[in-house]
């Protein structure tokens, strides 16, 4: 019999306490993809490391090999793959052999392609143990397959491959887990169908790298040093960074439908940001804390802005996926290659500390690393020949966990020697030998203290030892995945048909992928060398004719980057002359999306903006708390209030929240409202009142048809909008005639058809509500984009 003679050989070789002890029960192991390059590279060492680490454990093991190939080519393939697998230095040469060759008389490779084929494999499994007299402990079947076959497989699994009663099932998953939020939505609730949540492993491989694994023990460890420097008033900022020098040749199929975003950051880097801003549970050996905090983690990060990335692509890659994917010559690929991206949380301990994530292909080396710069606040006075360097105040703090490669060429942990010396676990981490030569960050290698892994171990060795022992912290759970994606989509989004900043690659990049954080936004710190631009990107002077007047007002055009920046210039600068002139500024703005990135300009450019002096109102507002994400002044709060410094008594927000109730006519909140605008704001004439567009041309809260607001004596009316929420409260049209200047901001090919309608029209408010906006004693000023404009 296989399994008895296979361990009776094992404990022949001292390997195992007692045969009794043998039979505790026996584990499956199931590799899909068997044949793959991941299954080569790293899983079957993975595996193999599993069987000599638990080869005395009191389990025994099978482990089954299954790809779509028939069986004999299949069979050939796996087999020339286990034979080249390697022990670890420490084994001696004897038991390495014995236990190789055991493995290779465990493993058996199997056909999986259709129903039949698991009913098969499942009934192989159940007569070996009956032969055996084993009982089953557990089936582990790892998929190393392309996601859009798991939902398949685990259907199979389920129906007819499961354990019996009593027997655990572990299903390990590879990343990519969708594309965006709707798709890890989607292959997240097809695979409930099928698998508990407890029963489901997603692998990110870089929680295996031994420095990310070892963030969380070193905080837990050295708290007492941690716990008065482990935030906002101390970390100046944080980087997390994985540089690759090879590029995407090769992979540009899956590199073209993720991108190094996707492929990278979302999770790899992400995983990392995690276990540095979390909260530390009071207990670290708990999965499930562990993994909660993890979760508050996400829901303190502030959402991301177009504005919050820089974007690369290496130069050769769009010439790589027209070769690769045999497309057209003048096929244009946007997919970034690189990436830097500015983070915020915005819990407590790290409000106002920048995360920076980078990592992108073909650049100067290939390093990982985590790395925490402390503020330093220290002068020192005497000159540093005489100092002990390596103890100074004055050099710069900092916390590294090297992950690889790059200089250090090792996983590795350094600490500032002028910050602590840091309590290590002796059994897995020793103290380096000091090498004078090695720099790190500008400083010798003698400015750390230095910690090695005792002994180097791969990434899915680890995780593959974490699913046997059912260790489900090193893993990505179905929220928190949702939670990341939830949080990169609308980045990925936004940036989706941005030009990449094009760069030569490898060491000729030089300084042209630095950037830097400009008011809480980031942005290359070198302009684009003309040579490198885009040849398909349409500029202004390609647009023979644009004329300065827009339904005989004047008119701006521009790249919509450009246009908010003029934007918001402009507004300042009527903000200026009317203080200037009255002492104050009595601004009106427009809710929606369109003014969300000139609030953002306005927040983190124009810090001369007299907005001590200004009153700032709502043009409409919807009938929902203030409170509510959908809320105009939640927005207005969220992007420009809480980012400058306005007096609180001049912000006025819409009462469309009274007595419990939301826009009641009975309750007056349009005539408290009109009240509040005549008493503070000279003849009802704001200064300035911005306006958007809608689609079906509506402006403020004035939709087509509308019954009150288009006409008459009110100023401030009650509206019924086609889209939930339906009822809103608006500024009147003839209330927004009588301000001094009115701006239209317009923005993206969305409005380009009615863009061009309005163009065309003359005043029929009822029919077009901004074809009505015309200011009887002010000016009317239109700010649309290239998109809207010229779609």
């Amino acid at each position: 019999k296989m399994l008895r003679r296979v361990l009776c050989t094992v404990l022949f070789m001292g390997a195992l306490p007692s045969l009794a002890e043998v039979s505790q029960g026996h584990v499956s192991v199931v590799l899909l993809g068997a044949t793959g390059d991941l299954a080569k590279k790293y899983l079957w060492q993975g595996l193999f490391q599993l069987y000599l680490d638990q080869v005395s454990s009191g389990h025994s093991f099978t482990f089954h090999g299954a790809a779509l190939m028939a069986l004999e080519p299949g069979q050939r393939l796996m087999f020339d793959v286990l034979k080249k697998l390697s022990c670890p230095q420490d084994e001696s040469p004897n038991r390495c052999a014995v236990l190789k060759d055991q493995f290779l008389k465990l493993s058996q490779y199997h056909q999986l392609k259709t129903a039949e084929n698991y009913t098969v494999l499942n009934r192989e499994i159940e007569m070996l143990l009956h032969q055996e007299g084993l009982k089953e402990a557990g089936r582990i079947f790892y998929f190393s397959v392309p996601p859009f076959a798991y939902t398949e497989i685990a259907r199979h699994i389920n129906s007819s491959c499961r354990p019996p009663p009593g027997a655990w099932l572990r299903v390990v998953l590879e990343k990519p887990f969708g594309h965006d939020l709707e798709s890890a939505q989607q292959l997240a609730a097809e695979l409930t169908n099928f698998f508990r949540e407890e029963e489901m492993y997603r692998v990110d491989h870089y929680l295996g790298k031994q420095a990310v694994a070892h963030i969380l023990p070193f905080r837990d460890q050295n708290r007492q040093f941690l716990d008065p420097i482990w935030n906002q008033h101390h970390v100046e900022r944080v980087e997390i960074v994985l540089k690759e020098t090879v590029d995407a040749k090769g992979r540009t199929t899956f590199y073209e439908q993720y991108g190094v975003i996707r492929d990278v950051l979302q999770n790899h880097l992400t995983e990392a940001l995690m276990y540095l801003t979390m909260e530390l549970p009071a207990n670290l050996s708990s999965a499930e804390e562990v993994l909660q905090r993890k979760l508050q983690a996400f829901q303190s990060l502030r959402g991301l802005e177009k504005n919050s990335a820089v974007v690369g692509q290496y130069q050769a890659y769009a010439s790589q996926v027209r070769e690769e994917l045999q497309k057209a010559q003048d096929y244009i690929t946007t997919t970034p290659t690189f990436a830097g991206v500015l983070i915020h949380s915005d819990s407590l301990r790290w409000e106002g500390v920048p995360f920076l994530l980078t990592s992108g292909k073909a650049l100067d080396e290939r390093v990982g690393y985590v790395r925490v710069l402390f503020k330093n606040r220290a002068y020192c006075t005497q000159s540093e020949t005489l100092r002990d360097a390596g103890y100074s105040q004055c050099k710069a703090k900092q916390i590294i966990f090297y992950i690889g490669h790059g200089t250090l060429n090792t996983p590795a942990v350094l600490v500032s020697r002028n910050l602590f010396k840091p309590i290590m676990p002796e059994s897995s981490w020793k103290e380096a030998a000091v090498q004078p030569d090695l720099h790190i960050f500008g400083q010798a290698l003698s400015d750390y203290y230095v910690y090695n892994p005792v002994k180097e171990r791969d990434a899915y060795s680890f995780l593959i030892s974490s699913i046997y022992h059912g260790r489900k912290d090193f893993f990505i759970t179905t929220e928190n995945l949702l939670a990341s994606w939830k949080f990169w989509t609308p980045l990925l989004d936004s940036i989706s048909h941005q030009p990449p900043r094009l760069y030569p690659g490898g060491v000729e990049n030089q300084h042209l992928l630095d950037f830097e954080m400009v008011g809480g936004e980031l942005a290359f710190a070198l302009a684009e060398p003309v040579e490198l631009l885009h040849p398909d990107r349409p500029t202004p002077s390609d647009y023979k004719t644009i004329q300065s007047k827009f339904r005989q007002s004047p008119l701006v055009s521009m790249w919509s980057e450009e246009l908010i920046s003029q934007l918001a210039s402009d507004i300042e600068r009527a903000a200026s002359r009317a203080v200037a002139h009255s002492g104050q500024f009595h601004l009106a703005l427009s809710g929606g999306s369109s003014p969300v990135v000139l609030f953002q300009r306005l927040a983190r450019h124009h810090y001369a903006f007299p907005w001590r002096h200004t009153h700032i109102w709502l043009v409409d507002e919807r009938c929902i708390p203030l409170t509510d994400p959908e809320s105009n002044f939640f927005s207005l709060h969220s992007h420009l209030l809480q980012s400058i410094r306005v007096p609180y008594f001049n912000v006025h927000p819409m009462p469309v929240h009274l007595n419990q109730r939301l826009c009641v006519e009975e309750d007056r909140g349009t005539e408290m409202y009109a009240k509040e605008i005549t008493a503070l704001v000279a003849n009802a004439s704001f200064d300035l009142v911005l306006l958007g567009m809608g689609t079906d041309g509506h402006t403020a809260s004035l939709f087509p048809h509308s019954e009150n607001g288009l006409e008459g004596a009110q100023t401030v009316v009650l509206t019924e909008s086609p889209v939930k929420p339906h009822q809103r409260m608006s500024l009147s049209l003839p209330l927004i005639n009588k301000a001094r200047k009115v701006f239209v901001l317009v923005l993206g090919k969305g409005k380009h058809n009615i863009t061009s309608l309005i163009s065309r029209v003359g005043h029929e408010p009822r029919k077009w509500p901004i074809s009505g906006v015309s200011p009887s004693s002010g000016r009317l000023v239109w700010y649309v984009d290239y998109e809207a404009l010229l779609g």
